[in-house]
């Protein structure tokens, strides 16, 4: 095992009664990787995520920390497992219960049982690392607004003090501002560990992230460097004008990604493997073309 690989997802399935989840999952999280989960709705983010922090049990195959299964012999998760490994689910401020901020971020370093001076301490470090002003601190949580909010749920889970921070879909809700401020936190905490970023938009890694994983019906599709997944759309993005009574039939035979209308023409941006028409002009791609063509690929290969 390479020092570096912290977390190592080996053949991961999940089944749901008949409906596999998950199938055969493989995954490697290193030290110091900020990496992006991506797909669509239904891919099986959510399973991966709950399978990394114990919240589940695989059908099949097994997750290592630091070389080591987080299940026993009894299929219980370990205990340290859910500290080394923190998990953000989405809306997470819906989750705050306690009376006051410092309360709601002291509770998982109260039940790590650790001395009373060392769970104010993490208190104080964690609303700072979220940018949460000392004066918040007795304050009620939910007199904030909702990016705060988010804040003192991911403070909570800081507390903690994680190798690991998974976040599911954690920009869900929040306003264009509110979404550039907080991936501009989460840069600044993956300095210091590792941080998965669940997300079906493409876009949202783009900035952040190093690496990518993308997954497709339970199937891992793509691991690599984002500068490698937005590769994969080189020489395939073109546009092209149609009559609009045209468009329906063009649908039918390429992947549109968007259209824009213009009287009885209509501009189309849209995806192909097949030989350029004179026609056509070719675009660079963005990281949501070469993501949609990643899919397509893959559907067209299951088909």
């Amino acid at each position: 095992m390479d020092n570096n690989e912290l977390v190592i997802c080996q053949g991961l399935t999940k089944n749901y009664g008949k409906k596999t989840a998950l199938n055969n999952l493989n995954l490697t999280l290193g030290r110091g990787q900020f990496i992006g989960l991506l797909g669509p709705n239904g891919s099986g983010k959510t399973t991966t995520i709950k399978l990394l922090n114990g919240l589940l049990q695989p059908s099949e195959g097994e997750v290592l920390l630091d070389g080591k299964s987080i299940w026993d012999a009894k299929g219980k998760c370990s205990r340290e497992t859910r500290f080394r490994v923190g998990l953000v689910f989405q809306y997470p401020e819906y989750q705050l219960f306690e009376e006051t901020i410092a309360k709601d971020i002291a509770y998982g370093p109260t039940n790590m049982k650790l001395p009373q001076t060392e769970i104010d301490e993490r208190v104080r470090e964690s609303m700072a690392a979220v940018g949460l002003a000392p004066e918040l601190a007795d304050q009620s949580p939910f007199a904030l607004s909702g990016g705060q909010k988010r804040r003192v749920a991911i403070a909570g889970v800081l507390a903690m003090d994680p190798e690991v921070l998974i976040l599911d879909e954690p920009t869900a809700g929040l306003d264009p501002e509110e979404r550039l401020r907080f991936y501009n936190l989460l840069s600044e905490l993956a300095v210091e560990r590792i941080i998965l970023l669940s997300t079906h938009i493409a876009s949202d890694i783009e900035a952040t992230c190093s690496k990518a994983a993308v997954l497709s019906s339970g199937t891992v599709v793509f691991e690599g460097q984002i500068e490698k997944l937005l590769q994969l759309g080189n020489g395939k993005v073109y546009t092209t004008t149609i009559l609009q009574n045209e468009l329906n039939q063009f649908k039918q035979k390429y992947r549109v990604i968007s259209i824009y209308q213009n009287g009885i023409n209509v501009s189309c941006r849209f995806l192909s493997n097949a030989a350029p028409k004179k026609e056509w002009v070719s675009c660079q791609p963005t990281i949501e073309d070469s993501y949609m063509y990643l899919l397509s690929s893959f559907k067209q290969e299951v088909e």
